[in-house]
């Protein structure tokens, strides 16, 4: 039982191993997931899918395997035995809820007249006692009551459905996709060195328990600074030109990283670094940052992330007066061979797709300057940067 499913997620490219499957089948000998094709799929998730970032292809490889079931008995017969699930199902029934499915002419009545009458209605419906809708006394619908209906629809009001036929919407999340905020903050989880500093506002229950226990039973409260996250990151946002596409994913990407690093200090530029920086837009010709002036403030441990498409003319990175907004002294590959003098670790996200880059020649440029440091700005290579980095 279950051997196609097991290896279609496998074909799917969701790393499931057999130990896994045997706790799966484990869990169903014991009706943790029973008689439900929506437990069943959060309990067959749970056991084989070890990392969120696989959910979107265990998803498409269940529907997949499982869009051929859809008569209710295929389901049942897929998941669980006809006479186990018979039995079990006759026990939760009083002697009145029996008779009155007799009355239908049985469980498999009940389901070959759900099929038909949808087949025929051509209209939504409420109240009644004849077509599929909400409301009324019809043993197919919502939120109505009928002791052997079919509940459609995810709410049910008088739970005495003997199924659930629910639409199915599965969210992409994928290890190749570009992310969203609630993902981006998960990889940057990646890049982690906790700490205690500070004024002691937090209760260390531990110390508390043992120094009562010391006191005779006197309670004696410590407290401790709030461990956060004591990691230092330079972030550097290319902003403007071919980024105009790109907003949204950055936006996400500041908000993320706003929240995951206390010690976060930002700021911009366009297309490539030069001789100053700005942490406004909108006064960004009046008020820069020079960038020996950062080099000279931050310490050497901060983590240096810079994210652009890398996408310009080679010269703005290697020449003189390169960059299309003033006349740079200094060609850009200087000031960034100037950052990776003090700081020890600097990566590239690029939000362009990585099969893009081989066709630009400043993407190849920059990576190489980074050497080979510029990641994708998905979810695997923002968690590969992020390794980078703690290493």
């Amino acid at each position: 039982m279950l051997i196609n499913f097991f290896q279609g997620l496998r074909d799917g490219g969701v790393p499931v191993t057999t130990r896994e499957l045997l706790d799966l089948l484990e869990g169903l000998k014991r009706k943790v997931a029973f008689c439900d094709i929506d437990e069943f799929y959060y309990f067959s998730r749970t056991c084989l899918v070890k990392d969120e970032k696989y959910f979107d292809r265990f998803d498409r490889a269940f529907g997949l395997h499982f869009k051929e079931l859809e008569a209710l008995d295929d389901i049942i017969e897929a998941l669980i035995p006809d006479d186990w699930l018979r039995s079990e199902f006759m026990k939760n029934l009083t002697e009145e809820e029996k008779a009155k499915i007799e009355s239908l002419g049985g469980l498999e009545k009940l389901i070959e007249e759900f099929k038909k009458r949808l087949e025929e209605q051509e209209e939504r419906h409420e109240g009644g006692d004849k077509w599929v809708g909400t409301g009324g006394t019809s043993p197919f619908g919502q939120e109505g009551y009928h002791p052997e209906g079919i509940r459609v629809g995810p709410n049910g009001k008088n739970k005495k459905a003997v199924k659930v036929w629910d639409k199915r919407d599965f969210k992409n999340l994928d290890d190749s996709v570009q992310l969203g905020t609630r993902n981006i903050k998960v990889a940057l989880r990646r890049l982690r060195k906790f700490a205690r500093t500070g004024s002691a506002e937090e209760l260390d229950l531990d110390d508390t328990i043992s120094s009562t226990a010391r006191n005779a039973g006197l309670l004696d409260i410590k407290m401790v600074p709030e461990r956060h996250n004591a990691v230092k990151v330079l972030l550097f946002l290319d902003v403007g030109g071919s980024m105009d596409p790109h907003v949204k994913v950055c936006e996400e990407l500041f908000s993320a990283a706003r929240t995951e690093f206390k010690h976060l200090e930002n700021f911009y530029f366009h297309n490539f670094i030069y001789e100053s920086v700005w942490r406004n837009n909108v006064r960004r010709h009046n008020e820069r940052t020079q960038l020996l002036d950062i080099l000279h403030k931050y310490s050497h441990d901060y983590k240096v992330v810079f994210v652009g498409d890398a996408s310009m003319s080679p010269y703005e990175i290697v020449q003189p007066g390169g960059s299309v907004e003033h006349w740079n002294e200094e060609a850009g590959e200087l000031w960034m061979r100037r950052m990776q003098d003090v700081y020890d670790k600097v990566i590239w996200l690029n939000p362009t797709p990585e099969e893009d880059w081989q066709y630009t020649q400043s993407v190849a440029i920059t990576n190489q300057l980074l050497e080979g440091k510029m990641y994708p700005l998905t979810l695997q290579g923002l968690e590969e940067g992020m390794s980078y980095l703690s290493k």
